[in-house]
């Protein structure tokens, strides 16, 4: 049996009696989690866990096909969970988070979902079009090995508002050689091929769920938590005032404070 979990470092954070699992985003890393958990540590225990080519844990070993790297991420999440759990995500990690919870909704006590980036679930719409040619305009980037371009154009959309050039150049450079992850990664958010999205997947979870958004993030961040709400049976929608995408990075406590609300209703 393959062991999913070779190459993969993971931490827990708190001593709490409630089991907690939280997701990191692309190009991110399990340490973003440690100012956000922390002060919930006397409620749960979390397990934070780096993807495949972040943080502390081994490379990706690539595979092309569309959405492989969202099913492994998926995969090896899915292996930490051996109760109902309180599962955290942000951005791809939240979209992680969620096609666990479609698939295993009985495995799920609360769930807080950090801006999804499940785009197909805006399939359709005028805004998921515009953000279908900004996808075109990366995946060209890649196409024609403009990997640091490609790096620097992503980091200007879903960064924490750091100049480009003002990042150490040792983070530049890990950044640029994560590209071949957020290609299959960024395709997989517009093509669903994990069936995130499907007819009655989403409506069947039944845990409490929160959506957290940044009002300075991109449009369609807000619109993703939205059309996401509109099909659950329990949940909320938060906004936090000033933040963007990276706000589990930039307003910890913020975020902090609204998944120890969402725990209370569980």
């Amino acid at each position: 049996m393959q062991d999913l979990r070779a190459g993969i470092h993971w931490q827990t954070l708190g001593t709490g009696a409630r089991p907690a699992l939280a997701i990191h985003c692309m190009l991110g890393s399990s340490e973003i989690w440690a100012p956000v958990l922390e002060p919930l540590g006397d409620r749960i225990t979390a397990t934070t866990f780096d993807l495949p080519g972040h943080g502390k844990s081994g490379p990706w070993a690539e595979d092309p096909a569309p959405g492989s790297y969202q099913t492994l991420a998926t995969r090896i999440a899915a292996s930490f969970i051996d109760r109902p759990v309180d599962l955290i995500g942000h951005s791809f990690g939240a979209s992680v988070a969620l096609r666990i919870a479609v698939g295993a909704p009985h495995a799920i006590r609360s769930l807080t979902l950090i801006e999804p980036v499940l785009f197909a679930a805006l399939r359709g719409t005028p805004v998921f079009e515009a953000w279908s040619e900004r996808q075109g305009h990366l995946d060209a980037l890649i196409a024609q090995g403009r990997l640091e371009d490609a790096a620097r154009s992503f980091m200007k959309e879903w960064g924490a508002g750091i100049p480009w050039d003002m990042l150490p150049e040792k983070q530049r450079a890990r950044f640029t050689a994560q590209m071949p992850i957020v290609e299959n990664v960024s395709q997989a958010n517009f093509t669903d091929p994990g069936a995130i999205a499907r007819l009655e997947g989403i409506e069947g979870i039944d845990a409490p769920t929160l959506l957290i958004h940044g009002a300075r993030s991109p449009d369609i961040c807000p619109a993703v938590c939205e059309a996401i709400a509109a099909r659950l049976p329990d949940v909320g929608l938060a906004s936090v005032p000033d933040a963007g995408h990276m706000l589990p990075l930039t307003h910890a406590k913020q975020v902090s404070e609204l998944i120890a609300l969402n725990l209370e209703r569980s």
